[in-house]
């Protein structure tokens, strides 16, 4: 094999494995988004419900508060998903119409400018020069977009899957106490949203512990803490409260 082959064989299997992080990426960004949700839906309406069961309301209205806190939860993230990925698609629309207006007003400067990024990937000069140039000759935006801002059509922020996402999860999650709730003989039925909510967030802080390739037992007991606290101080909150006659 010539030094010519090596380099085409090298640009494809790097070609390949970056289209499969690309990859591996858009749908990590969306299970992580969904795992966020369904960790919310859990804490929020567990804790919601335990606090409401715990100033001794009946079953039903601690159903309807649930049910309640299901709908709107799942809206509220659902909006503030969609609100916060806009504003970051927003900023990669700016950074894309600024790089084209720079490649209008200075395409050797930019050319420049791409053959350094990948100078520093390891490449000689010469060989970064020529990479730039052809890659600039078939889409040079395409080049810029991707080498210089690190975007690429996998990854992009993208509005509506986000809220789509974060709502459904969260719903999702919120049915796990809703079904516990119904399913508990009214003595045990707080113990039996504890439990069930806590045994859904040590199965999603083992998930989001594999996605973000940390390990699985901390991350699983950091999310079992958090929420355990979250619903221990509303069932106080819900007894106080219950207590005043409130």
């Amino acid at each position: 094999m010539n030094s010519n082959d090596l380099v085409m064989t090298k640009t494809r299997l790097t070609a390949a494995h970056a289209h499969h992080e690309a990859h591996a990426n858009g749908r990590e960004s969306w299970l992580r988004a969904a795992v966020l949700g369904a960790d919310d839906g859990l804490v929020s309406i567990a804790s919601l419900m335990i606090g409401v069961a715990a100033s001794s309301a009946s079953r039903a209205t601690v159903l309807v508060a649930g049910l309640a806190g299901l709908v709107a939860g799942a809206l509220s993230m659902g909006a503030g998903e969609y609100v916060s990925v806009s504003s970051q698609r927003d900023t990669e629309e700016a950074s894309i119409a600024q790089e084209m207006k720079e490649l209008a007003s200075n395409p050797k400067d930019e050319l420049r400018e791409l053959a350094l990024i990948y100078e520093k990937r390891g490449l000689d000069p010469d060989l970064a020069h020529e990479v730039a140039r052809q890659l600039s000759g078939h889409d040079v935006l395409d080049a810029h977009i991707r080498d210089e801002l690190g975007m690429n059509e996998f990854t992009r922020a993208r509005p509506f899957q986000a809220a789509a996402v974060s709502a459904c999860s969260f719903a999702l999650a919120a049915l796990v106490p809703l079904a516990a709730l119904l399913a508990a003989p009214p003595a045990v039925r707080i113990p039996a949203l504890a439990l069930a909510s806590l045994a859904g967030l040590g199965l999603l802080g083992t998930l989001g512990g594999h996605l973000g390739r940390a390990p699985k037992g901390r991350a699983a007991l950091r999310v079992l803490l958090g929420g355990g606290l979250a619903m221990a101080v509303s069932a106080l909150a819900g007894r106080l409260l219950g207590a005043m006659g409130i």
